[in-house]
């Protein structure tokens, strides 16, 4: 489904990422690990199209999107959950799913917002709610409900888990797979490795803006280098 090939990423003169490749296959969910700085949101924002590669091409279903702008290639199937949550917050929760079908022009948005209200209860109980006033947790909910209403192929989830409760931490996961068992492939972005792994058919393991280790998902977990710098030692 989605093909990356020998990126470089610059921000001015600092090359962010090194020659990245990495594959995504239609259905799985795909997680990137390593320390803060290794470069992981960076792919993601030059997936959704918010920067641009200086060499090396992207490829999604076939055609390349390296360089496209980012409503192209959200209207191309790809939607980009940002770390930090982004809503929109003096817009109510409503307001924030019907902006992520802003690009739709068919007669199933409010069917796809009931989905939404499906998956995330608490948004329909919030929905006329100012998102800004929401907890972390519902905004990270109100974020993917968001992106979902934009019905995507493939979903860019980049610290899902971050500033969140365990027991929140732990919804949110059991909702990632949800999404994915409905046939949504997901690319997943996360700090918390030990979740992302358990979770996750494959890894890739980035290290200052390069690939350096990837595979199975329960290989990588079971990889003694990995528990050490990644898994706490567990």
């Amino acid at each position: 489904m989605l093909k990356v090939d020998q990126i470089d990423v610059f921000y001015g003169n600092i090359q962010a990422l090194k020659g990245v490749s990495l594959e995504v296959h239609e259905g799985e969910i795909v997680t990137l690990i390593g320390a803060n700085g290794a470069g992981k949101s960076t792919l993601l924002k030059t997936l959704s199209g918010l920067l641009k590669p200086k060499n090396g091409d992207i490829q999604y279903l076939g055609e390349s999107i390296a360089g496209k702008p980012a409503q192209a290639i959200v209207k191309a199937g790809i939607s980009h959950v940002p770390e930090g949550r982004r809503v929109f917050a003096n817009m109510t929760v409503e307001e924030n799913l019907e902006l992520g079908a802003f690009l739709r022009k068919d007669k199933e948005v409010r069917n796809d917002m009931e989905k939404v209200y499906a998956i995330f209860p608490r948004l329909l109980e919030r929905r006329k709610q100012l998102a800004g006033t929401l907890s972390g947790g519902e905004q990270q909910m109100l974020a993917m409900g968001r992106a979902i209403m934009a019905r995507p192929k493939l979903l860019l989830l980049d610290e899902p888990s971050m500033g969140l409760a365990p027991l929140m931490v732990k919804t949110i996961f059991n909702i990632i797979e949800e999404i994915n068992s409905t046939g949504t492939t997901i690319l997943l972005v996360e700090q918390n490795a030990h979740m992302a792994l358990s979770i996750a058919n494959r890894a890739y393991v980035i290290e200052t803006g390069r690939v350096v280790i990837s595979g199975e998902a329960k290989e990588l977990q079971a990889s003694d280098e990995i528990k050490q710098a990644y898994l706490g030692g567990l």
